[in-house]
């Protein structure tokens, strides 16, 4: 039973000095044990004195390996009739009159190294023997038999270089004021702890020597109950408290402080309620989302009209809402040196640009685990970004990891590189006419011609 069958085209060759024949290569097939060649050898033209013999000598031949098949001896009419009477040819050899052909077929062990060998064809006028490895053997054939691999070309794209790298840190901070107070007890309740995570976040930044405070955005929240006025004035006053508290620990210029306010934190209010299971929560979210209702008769109607969950809120929710955002602001310096770079995406990735991991890449051996998880750390940092998640793609298919490339490409955008990469992640999934498609809208790209090529010749499209 044919496991692989690999037919070669009538082929033209072996005219001239070395060989005077003409060869024509008909089938080249492998079954599991065996290789099966046929092929016929045209004497029409040969004309040999009446008492001399040629041997044509077959053989396979790859590197040093070689294996010699049955010979075709043509010989003149008396030496014709001399072997017939004297001479019994070895098993499998053919011998045949001067200007006629000869239909060639043989069966023979199939051995690894063949996959990628030569059918040669020597000619031995004297009888004393040759090497078929030996310069005077004439090529006829090349066997290939090796399974054709879908092997597509990874297209990356160079992501651009970021020119000013600007980064922000940001968290939030529940710091405990005294009730109707605006100045910071930095021992009071909790505040020990806010106060030192926005410390730890500006340290973090201030002690790095390859990154610039560029600003600091304080923004101040008080909670809905009561008037709004006194709210207004509540988180507008302690919002210029945290900022006094921060430059007094920093040399900070005070114009790089940038503060403001938000009198009550409705939409922190909407949001929670949205994701809750209180009940009458349609009915109150239409109530507190209705930004047509005076902030005070708004938290008014709550109270009365849902009392108990007035004061779910008030005592579990509210004081979530008094709350002051901090957001630092700050500038990485550029990298170039892929062993620097190296040294960051070891200690903090996320001064790194796509750029600069780009570089680091490049350095590295495209097989190797460091490079895939270069491009994985990329995407991690830049999650929406088309050109991380495009290249991130190419990493996960070139590894095999078709099940992260399909979720990659839902992010890559809609360039051509993009379509490109679906269609070869529509071939390594065996979607062969979604591979089509997508090629084929992109077949101006080199490497798309080459990839609508290989599936051509593998016979899926």
């Amino acid at each position: 039973m044919l496991l692989v069958g690999f037919t070669l085209p009538v082929a033209h060759g072996a005219d001239g000095d070395l060989l005077p024949a003409e060869v024509r290569v008909e089938r080249i097939e492998r079954s599991e044990n065996n290789l099966f060649v046929t092929f016929q050898l045209d004497f029409t033209d040969l004309k040999l004195n009446s008492n001399r013999e040629v041997s044509f000598i077959p053989a396979i031949c790859a590197g040093d390996s070689s294996v010699t098949l049955p010979k075709v001896v043509v010989a003149g009419r008396n030496r014709y009739i001399q072997n017939q009477r004297k001479r019994r040819p070895a098993a499998g050899d053919v011998l045949t009159r001067s200007g006629g052909v000869v239909d060639y077929a043989v069966m023979v062990p199939y051995r690894k190294w063949m996959e990628n060998s030569r059918l040669v064809i020597a000619e031995d006028v004297c009888g004393c023997g040759f090497s078929v490895l030996s310069s005077t053997s004439k090529e006829v054939a090349h066997i290939d038999l090796r399974e054709l691999v879908f092997a597509p070309q990874w297209a990356y794209v160079v992501p651009a270089v970021e020119t000013r790298k600007a980064r922000n840190a940001s968290g939030s901070a529940y710091i405990d004021f005294r009730v109707n107070r605006t100045d910071i007890d930095p021992a009071y309740r909790r505040n020990p702890q806010e106060l030192a995570a926005i410390r730890d976040t500006i340290d973090m930044i201030k002690n790095d020597p390859d990154s610039r405070i560029d600003a600091v955005d304080i923004t101040g929240y008080a909670s809905p109950e009561g008037s709004y006025a006194n709210n207004e004035r509540l988180a507008r006053g302690r919002t210029a408290s945290l900022a006094d508290y921060v430059c007094s620990l920093y040399d900070f210029p005070r114009e790089l402080l940038h503060t403001s306010s938000v009198a009550e934190d409705w939409a922190g209010l909407i949001k929670y309620v949205e994701g809750s299971s209180l009940a009458d929560r349609e009915a109150i979210l239409t109530l507190i989302s209705d930004e047509s209702i005076e902030p005070d008769v708004r938290d008014n109607r709550l109270r009365v009209r849902f009392p108990e969950q007035y004061a779910f809120l008030l005592r579990e929710v509210y004081p979530s809402l008094r709350h002051s955002d901090y957001k630092v602001n700050y500038t990485v310096q550029s990298f170039s040196d892929p062993a620097k770079i190296a040294k960051v995406m070891k200690e903090n990735p996320r001064k790194l640009s796509l750029h600069e991991m780009y570089t680091l890449a490049q350095t590295l051996p495209s097989d190797s685990e460091d490079f895939r998880e270069v491009f994985e750390v990329a995407v991690r940092l830049y999650p929406d970004d088309p050109v991380a998640n495009l290249n991130a793609a190419f990493t996960a298919m070139r590894f095999g990891d078709l099940g992260n490339a399909g979720r990659y490409l839902a992010k890559a955008g809609d360039s051509t590189s993009a379509v490109y990469a679906r269609g070869i992640f529509a071939a390594m999934q065996g979607d062969y006419e979604a591979a089509r498609r997508n090629l084929e809208s992109v077949s101006t790209l080199p490497q798309a011609a080459d990839a609508l090529g290989q599936l051509r010749e593998m016979g899926k499209i």
